[in-house]
């Protein structure tokens, strides 16, 4: 489990409204897997709770225990809102049933009570692609694209890259692997998207 909470705001003695961000530490990975820190916490975790305190909300850092399932859902019914950052794949990797955590933050939905990002936004949105989705809107940007083939890869790549540096991610996950920003030599751009594609030797 995490070890401390250091940096961590002290809570609203107050608060607007009480939230819970929920963690899972897999026992059998170095610090609770990849995405943590050695304190045990996601790296974003102490920033999303000092976000919510800094709006006046409460938050309490808490790890979900698959061997505790039924308490674990009693104390969060005592939330107004509950912060999901379960990595897909983390829940079963320490030994609990995803489907069965799913269910009960339904349930919890279903009394009322927020759960942010819901299981089936998960389920429906989780993955990269979703960004795809968005790029036409006003909170989207237009030369995002996922690529399932070689050639789409080849033609689309290159006409982003030429026109500004490039984060690219595999499909799934957010524990920070396979994700690579990838830059120009020459740091020349172009103004326009689609205005060119960059070569091989760019």
């Amino acid at each position: 489990m995490s070890k401390d909470d250091l940096g961590l705001l002290p809570q609203p003695s107050k608060p607007r409204f009480l939230t819970a961000l929920v963690g899972i530490y897999v026992r059998s990975q170095p610090y609770g897997g990849s995405d943590k820190s050695s304190n045990g916490h996601r790296y974003d975790t102490i920033p999303f709770a000092n976000g919510m305190i800094m709006a006046g909300m409460s938050c309490q850092l808490i790890h979900y225990v698959h061997q505790e399932h039924a308490k674990f859902f009693e104390v969060v019914k005592n939330f107004n809102a509950i912060i999901v950052r379960c990595n897909p794949g983390q829940i079963k990797a320490d030994g609990g049933d995803q489907g069965k955590f799913d269910d009960s933050m339904r349930a919890i939905r279903k009394a009322g009570i927020q759960v942010w990002p819901s299981p089936d936004v998960m389920e429906f949105m989780g993955a990269k692609d979703a960004l795809c989705k968005i790029a036409n809107m006003s909170i989207g940007l237009e030369d995002t694209l996922a690529y399932y083939d070689e050639a789409a890869f080849s033609a689309g790549f290159k006409k982003t890259m030429a026109f500004q540096p490039r984060v690219i991610k595999q499909n799934r996950g957010s524990s920070g692997e396979g994700i690579w920003i990838i830059k120009l030599k020459s740091g020349s751009y172009c103004t326009s998207f689609g205005e060119k594609s960059c070569a091989d030797d760019d």
